[in-house]
């Protein structure tokens, strides 16, 4: 059975991304149709990884601004991540990761392990993020890495032990979704045993 119809999408801003609304009829389960409005934030998909090292017992996160964490909380605006990106004109979300890894961290890893693949906020925004995992060692480090200066990124490279990344997120200082689902996926699957 049919659900959805007469779509009708309309840009209402197309800067940094593309705002739409979407008009459209939706059949609920009673048979009813009723036209609903919803807005989409499409700026591409995305790639991230947690990068870990079982010898050291640490892993690699980012530490950078991040303005609509400052619109919703001022003091909060710095956000501890993994490292990620934007998945630019068909780029296989790999080839993306491993040149994220480079401008941002200094590694320069040659593969990583999809993991995961989700939608950030699918209420929102059409992101699929595709999550990897890769480890690391102290010769792979080629730079300091924190962002390509050309895209204005400024980030902080923090290596800390595994143990003190759960902890941050119990305490809220790590908040970042992908951060939390790629760090958690360490412990269930049992990276650091």
């Amino acid at each position: 059975m049919k659900k959805i119809k007469d779509i009708e999408p309309i840009t209402l801003s197309s800067a940094w991304a593309t705002l739409k609304r979407i008009d459209f009829d939706y059949r609920f389960k009673n048979g009813q149709w009723k036209r609903l409005s919803r807005e989409t934030y499409d700026r591409g998909d995305g790639a991230a990884i947690l990068l870990y090292n079982t010898q050291k017992q640490s892993v690699i996160l980012t530490k950078q601004f991040r303005m609509p964490i400052y619109v919703n909380a001022p003091s909060e605006s710095y956000s501890i991540e993994v490292c990620a990106g934007a998945i630019d004109n068909n780029e296989d979300p790999l080839e993306t990761i491993l040149r994220e890894v480079e401008e941002e961290t200094g590694y320069r890893i040659k593969s990583a392990q999809q993991v995961l693949a989700a939608y950030t906020s699918p209420g929102a925004l059409t992101e699929k993020m595709f999550l990897f995992v890769a480890e690391y060692h102290d010769d792979l480090k080629k730079s300091s890495g924190g962002g390509c200066e050309d895209e204005n990124e400024e980030l902080e490279v923090i290596e800390l032990s595994f143990e003190d990344a759960m902890t941050m997120i119990k305490e809220g200082s790590i908040r970042d979704a992908k951060t939390i689902m790629l760090l958690q996926y360490a412990k269930i699957e049992k990276l650091f045993e």
